[in-house]
């Protein structure tokens, strides 16, 4: 029986048979490899009427849902595009790849390729349109083609595909747009299908505000348009004749696209919609029958295996993820897991394990607060209000936690009872024994994949020199793993009583160990004075990530003077990832850095890079503060 998909209206249909006429009926493929169609969009969280969202206006994915699986437990690897996008590609965690960096560049060894080009290999006609954003170059061979005209109606007849189809209407972006342009984005919403912001759920640790309510009015209506663009790809399917050949996969790229959701590591920035639907003849690698749910965990890192399983190819062996359906399904997961790093301009290092109803972070920098300035977000109606709010003391304790100077070092949440996560439950002695397995699979994970998230970037960069940073993570000379989860569980005691071991890591032969000796002296604050003397020492160290942390751990101590020449020098290093350390401790500084002014107004960089980027954006807001 030919599956089909509720049409939303009459012009879609006349358009799509028009298309369909254009490209001819095409022929099936073997029945033992399946077409793949990807659907994805950008910024949601499960906020779909199948998924219980009664606010929610998604007849065509809860139509899709209806006709497949609904998955309760999927989630990305860090509440961000890129990073989740070079995981999705290869089947590969980004802190494994040396991607795990928003918007960075790493470089795959020959033997990391693309899950596409494995594909196209077995005979697979592979499409992109059109989104790659993968932290890396996209190699030629990874799509038969990659743009925004890329179709499977260009393949030869009867060839199987892989086809995406990535969505950005719902894009984090789209919210703040002038009314325009935002109404000309929905303009196919009916009367009844816009979201009235009175209705809104406002979570609660958003401050209920008219600002608030109306971007979350608008991030629902910018789904509402997102289905109509899926259901116009289910259509083209259906009048290809294509259905009943096409397994059709359909989610997002990380949480919602709202401050405090997206790009953090919480439910809301990490789970998403996923729904997959089987034709009949592949109904066999269905977990439930149709309309029916899967409480799987799943995660971005086993997406591309599963594809390569579905499509009866073998699955290479450098790959971590696990397939979750076809004939190489592996045993289900105990744990998904997840990273922080850093997050456009600023940095930061979170890591975090889950399990079906346990979430655990590990903060490996819990001297920075949750709430650093990221421009882009605070663009953002609710961020605004949301931060001038919390200047004016007027949030209630849950709203007023994201901007607390400090994080803890530990955070546990119950995710059934809690699922806004906004208890931490790591310092309750009823919990610890879920605390300590939770602590003890975070460690084992990033042993077992090699993370490279506690080496400086520059440092991981460095060492890539002549080889890739896979290869790095993989060397313990070059990642020595156990060395730098002890010198930061040390740095993040924030506890005066460590302070001789953080000075004796100052001393320590390997750069990326003396790093996390400053770090430590740098949460101590005005504790650490008795170390000034080795903090002046370290502001001369090789290591230009030693310097900027010992220059702020001695301008913490009040002496700014000696500190301000090491960050300004910071500023004119010629590479871009020591350039945005030291802006960043500038930053946190204020006024004390306004003898840096001319320099940090200077710092922009030539050449083209996203750090470059991010330098850009900080030189432009960062100077006004301090006028």
């Amino acid at each position: 029986m030919r599956l089909s998909v509720k049409r939303l209206t009459g012009l879609a249909v006349v358009a799509a048979v028009a298309m369909s006429a254009l490209a001819g009926h095409a022929e099936s493929p073997d029945a033992a490899r399946p077409n793949v169609l990807w659907i994805t969009c950008e910024d949601i969280s499960p906020h779909l009427g199948c998924y219980g969202d009664a606010y929610a206006r998604t007849p065509v994915l809860d139509g899709l849902a209806a006709q497949g699986v609904r998955y309760t437990d999927a989630y990305a690897i860090t509440g961000v595009c890129a990073p989740n996008r070079s995981c999705l590609i290869t089947g590969v965690y980004p802190s494994t790849l040396g991607s795990h960096d928003m918007r960075s560049t790493t470089r795959l060894p020959d033997f990391i390729k693309c899950f596409p080009e494995y594909l196209r290999g077995a005979g697979y006609y592979c499409t992109n349109n059109v989104k790659t954003d993968y932290n890396f170059p996209t190699p030629k061979t990874a799509w038969d083609e990659c743009s925004r005209k890329a179709h499977w109606r260009n393949r030869k007849p009867g060839q199987p595909f892989f086809a995406v189809f990535n969505f950005t209407v719902c894009h984090e972006s789209q919210i703040r747009q002038p009314d325009a342009s935002f109404f000309k984005k929905t303009a196919r919403l009916t009367a009844d299908q816009r979201h009235d912001p009175a209705k809104v759920a406002v979570p609660p640790f958003h401050p209920d505000t008219p600002e608030v309510r109306q971007d979350w009015a608008r991030y629902h209506d910018l789904i509402t348009a997102m289905d109509y663009q899926a259901g116009d790809v289910l259509a083209e399917l259906d009048e290809d004749g294509l259905a009943d050949e096409t397994i059709v996969f359909f989610f997002s790229d990380h949480g919602a696209g709202m401050p405090g959701c997206k790009k953090w590591v919480w439910e809301s920035g990490l789970h998403v919609p996923f729904i997959v639907r089987f034709p009949e003849k592949f109904r066999k690698w269905s977990p439930a029958e149709p309309g029916g749910v899967c409480t799987r965990l799943v995660s971005f890192v086993d997406f591309g295996p599963t594809v390569l399983s579905l499509a009866g190819v073998e699955i290479p062996s450098h790959v971590q993820g696990r397939a979750f359906l076809g004939p190489q399904a592996a045993e289900a997961r105990e744990y998904v897991y997840a990273i922080r790093d850093r997050m456009a301009e600023r940095y930061d290092t979170v890591r975090v394990v889950r399990d079906h109803r346990y979430q655990y972070l590990r903060n490996y920098v819990p001297h920075l607060s949750w709430s650093q300035l990221v421009s882009y977000t605070e663009q953002m109606p609710t961020m605004k209000v949301w931060r001038r709010l919390a200047g004016e003391g007027k949030l209630d304790a849950v709203e007023a936690r994201y901007f607390r100077p400090t994080k803890p070092i530990e955070e546990l949440y119950d995710t059934a009872a809690d699922p806004h996560q906004v208890r931490n439950l790591a310092g309750d002695p009823k919990y610890g024994p879920v605390l300590e397995r939770m602590r003890a699979e975070s460690v084992a994970w990033m042993k077992r994949t090699r993370d490279q998230g506690l080496l400086p970037e520059y440092e991981m960069h460095r060492r890539a020199e002549g080889r890739t940073p896979y290869d790095v993570g993989r060397d313990p000379r070059l990642n020595p793993l156990d060395r730098l989860l002890a010198a930061a569980d040390l740095a993040n005691r924030m506890d005066p009583a460590c302070r001789e071991e953080l000075v004796g890591l100052l001393g320590d032969d390997e750069p990326a160990l003396r790093y996390w000796g400053a770090i430590g002296l740098v949460a101590l604050g005005r504790d650490a004075a008795p170390a000034a003397d080795a903090l002046s020492e370290a502001t001369e160290d090789p290591a230009p990530n030693v310097r900027m942390a010992a220059a702020e751990a001695l301008a913490n101590l009040g002496r700014t003077a000696d500190a301000l020449p090491v960050l300004i020098a910071g500023l004119e290093h010629p590479t871009p990832f020591v350039r945005l350390r030291a802006i960043n401790v500038l930053d946190r500084l204020g006024k004390r850095a306004r003898p840096a002014l001319s320099a940090m107004k200077q710092a922009k960089l030539k050449e083209k890079s996203h750090a470059g980027d991010y330098l850009g954006r900080m030189v432009e807001y960062v100077p006004e503060k301090f006028q």
